[in-house]
């Protein structure tokens, strides 16, 4: 940065705090918002509650120096015909070198004392034709992000400067022939109105329109992965063996699949007949049979004589889908392995279990991130299914599916994903959505109560349970951290049993040892523990249709999302259903975010909400979602840009044109760093 005039060493290393490095990046400096410095207020309106824009002549000025210390004061006083107005800048004795009395001067600021009039340190302008006319003042004035020893102005001026001088070389990014954006300015045209806007309309074109060039950047990098990765990956067979398989699983089932259910099946078993790997994303809300259209998935693999990978995020739940799948797949003859970091199943390993003809038998193989360690090889490997996509980091997703040569890939969620997100996050894989629940469930209400109605929340618990059902209990904490302004199941235990007794009450929380997990499970499932206090370890995997209460302490220290998991875990069965949601600090923020559970169970509609509340870095987390960041792309409105980029992007990859960068080719404004 030190190419530029007034940039030195200092200045330079200040920018840098910022992220500034090139002129690129200077340019690429986002305002965070504009201040409308066009109308004019006389000086005897001026207030001290609101900034306001004020013109006058400057009819007297001066420099006063204090005897103690360098403490100075250099005030000039302006005259527009209403009023006078004393400008004041306390030890900047250099600001008496920037006027002159009879000069016309804009100021922008609020009144920090009404007798006489004063304003301590207002931006201020000098109307004259100079290069920098009226750069802070009488317009739509960017505000910027500043750092430590940077002023609005020098920024302000610096990026004015830098404009004038490089806005001719300033590229398009994307390859020549491509069609301008429609309804959009040219890229040189975005960046001066994303500093200099005539109007706020302009300001947001320009926004958009820089979005768009990082939208179609991101795209065209997922599509030309996925066109490499097809041009040299040969799938393995897995389409199936005539439903040898399927068919006597699918009528030991007891009901019928949905019809969302058996589209995305069809979809599946394509992708798993043809060439390039399947890469798809399997989308259903909670409850809407996304495990049986997972194990249908693997019986088409083992059908077709590969094995099967599942890796889930923790152990509750991958000990859940081994119980669930050994009880399917047993009786069909076959095996399920359970491999986590704490145990694996007993008996012969069926990875290595030798057939007559020295074949391998295939297996599915169930598991957490023990699945990724390196010791741990599946010959065979066709398939591989990740639940819970969402827990899991992109490169644990590549790391499992490297353990094969190119096996098929399903990755599941429950956790809708804003359709924004999928298409940015999961622009590489092919989408499936389950959209219907199946029938035959009973009502699933929600209600948000403060801690003054526990009492009677307990009572209604106890109903619930005196008529045969069960409950989960959930806290945010396993153990108290803050003097209990947020509870934790190890405090709460004895209050708990004490509010439900005579019902028995089990303890479920990530700490436990295996095999105690798997006890109170078991013993939740089989209806001698009633009630099971748990963290939100339980919010994937329990299936206990008994279940009809979920009580939710505390619950405004959870995203919309996780609650909305922890409500599915309800609502399984015939019976009607209960959630309770407990805000110990219900402020306004977390009444609105927890009012759209009580009043929607469509996940894609929470997920929508969650995504505006919290942002996509908090929602998912940018470490483990590999989500970039996005300068002026806001993935919780521009679904539009989103698909027009994906347009965009699939005719520059189809072409083998060369791949856009969001900030345009090399070039002069963009390399120079000094």
């Amino acid at each position: 940065m030190t190419a530029l005039w007034g940039v030195g060493n200092d200045r330079a290393a200040q920018l840098a705090r910022l992220g500034i490095h090139t002129i690129e990046d200077l340019l690429l400096h986002r305002p965070r918002r504009y201040e409308d410095r066009r109308r004019f207020c006389p000086i005897s309106q001026l207030t001290t509650e609101a900034a306001a824009l004020a013109r006058g002549t400057v009819v007297a000025l001066g420099l006063k120096r204090f005897r103690r210390g360098a403490k100075s004061v250099f005030e000039l006083i302006l005259d527009d015909g209403s009023g006078r107005l004393h400008c004041r800048w306390w030890n900047l004795p250099f600001m008496e070198n920037y006027f002159a009395v009879g000069d016309e001067v804009v100021v922008f600021g609020k009144l920090s004392g009404l007798k006489p009039r004063t304003m301590d340190h207002p931006e201020s302008e000098v109307v004259e034709g100079d290069a920098e006319r009226f750069v802070h003042v009488d317009r739509l004035t960017p505000i910027y992000p500043l750092t430590e020893g940077l002023s609005q102005r020098w920024l302000r001026g610096l990026i004015w400067r830098t404009l004038e001088r490089f806005a001719g070389q300033i590229p398009e990014p994307w390859p020549p022939g491509q069609p301008a954006a429609p309804g959009l300015p040219t890229r040189p045209q975005a960046v001066r109105w994303l500093h200099f806007p005539g109007e706020q309309a302009e300001a947001e074109l320009a926004r958009r329109r820089l979005a768009l060039d990082e939208f179609v950047a991101l795209q065209v990098r997922l599509q030309a992965r996925r066109r490499r990765f097809e041009r040299h990956a040969q799938a393995l067979p897995c389409g199936g063996e005539q439903n040898r398989l399927i068919k006597p699983f699918l009528a030991r089932l007891g009901f019928q699949l949905t019809e969302a259910q058996t589209r995305v099946l069809r979809e599946i078993r394509a992708d798993l007949a043809a060439s390039p790997p399947m890469r798809r994303l399997l989308q259903g809300d909670v409850g809407s049979g996304k495990t049986v259209v997972a194990a249908c998935a693997a019986l088409m693999a083992l059908e077709s004589g590969y094995s099967v990978a599942l890796m889930a995020p923790t152990e509750v739940l991958a000990e859940q889908h081994h119980l669930t799948f050994r009880r399917w797949f047993e009786p069909l003859g076959v095996r399920v392995e359970l491999r986590t970091g704490s145990r694996k199943t007993a008996g012969v390993d069926a990875t290595t279990l030798p057939l007559a003809n020295g074949a391998k038998l295939p297996a599915l193989i169930i598991g957490t991130h023990a699945l990724l360690t390196e010791r741990f090889d599946i010959p065979r490997l066709g398939l591989v299914i990740i639940d819970e996509q969402h827990k899991f980091g992109v490169a644990q997703r590549e790391a499992l599916v490297r353990k094969g040569r190119y096996p098929h890939l399903l990755v599941m969620t429950a956790t809708p994903i804003p359709r924004t997100l999928g298409l940015t996050l999961y622009g590489d894989l092919d989408l499936s959505v389950i959209d219907t629940l199946p029938g035959g469930r009973g009502r699933l209400q929600t209600f948000v109560r403060t801690p003054a109605s526990l009492p009677r929340v307990w009572a209604f618990v106890r109903q619930q349970l005196a008529a045969g059902r069960q409950a989960y209990v959930v806290y945010p904490r396993v153990e108290e951290t803050d003097a209990g302004a947020v509870k934790a199941v190890m405090r709460e235990r004895d209050a708990v049993q004490a509010a439900v007794a005579p019902f028995r009450v089990g303890l479920l929380h990530g700490r436990l040892a295996a095999r105690h997990k798997e006890a109170v499970m078991a013993a939740f499932r089989a209806n001698s523990v009633q009630v099971l206090l748990a963290t939100s370890l339980v919010e994937v995997g329990l299936d206990v249709p008994n279940a009809t209460v979920m009580l939710i302490e505390n619950a405004e220290q959870f995203g919309l999302s996780q609650l909305h998991q922890l409500r599915g875990r309800i609502g399984r069965g015939a019976a009607d259903a209960y959630c309770i949601l407990v805000a110990g600090s219900l402020t306004p923020e977390a009444r609105a975010r927890l009012q759209v559970l009580a009043e929607t169970q469509d996940g894609f509609r929470i997920a929508e909400a969650d995504l505006r509340l919290r942002g996509p870095g908090e929602l998912l987390g940018r470490a483990q979602s590999g989500l970039p960041r996005f300068r002026f792309g806001d993935l919780a409105e521009d679904l539009d840009l989103i698909q027009q980029a994906r347009a965009l992007a699939t005719q520059i990859v189809a072409a083998d044109m060369p791949a856009p960068r969001p900030s345009g080719p090399a070039s002069e404004w963009s390399n120079k760093s000094g």
